[in-house]
């Protein structure tokens, strides 16, 4: 005597798992062309009413440094340099947030290991 299985339950699992697998090679292809996208763009950062700009790229490597003649004082390089360094975390802070937000955009806030 064969088993019969309620309507809708009968051989419909392998197509749920072939879509689910599409839609997670879909999802995958997304953020790799997002990161892509990403790491093309270019995120600035001014300190200290324009003092200090910093340029990084998605990849988070430093671009360019900009300081004004101004507040170059060989008496307080220290100033200078915290500067720099919150203009770089700035910088990087926003192509940080770019990234998070475009992600969670992406799989709904669903945080998913090892794909990104």
């Amino acid at each position: 005597m064969k088993a019969r299985l309620p309507q809708g339950y009968g051989g419909s699992g392998q197509g749920n798992m072939n879509a689910m697998i599409r839609q997670a090679q879909k999802m995958q292809e997304d953020m790799e062309r997002i990161t892509e996208e990403l790491e093309e763009k270019e995120y600035s950062a001014t300190v200290g009413g324009d003092a200090v700009s910093v340029t990084v790229t998605g990849k988070m490597e430093v671009k360019s440094v900009s300081i004004k003649p101004e507040v170059v004082d060989p008496e307080d390089v220290e100033m200078l340099s915290d500067l720099v360094m919150a203009a770089v975390n700035e910088a990087i802070r926003k192509a940080m947030d770019e990234k998070d937000q475009r992600m969670d955009a992406l799989t709904n806030g669903v945080s998913i290991p090892g794909l990104f």
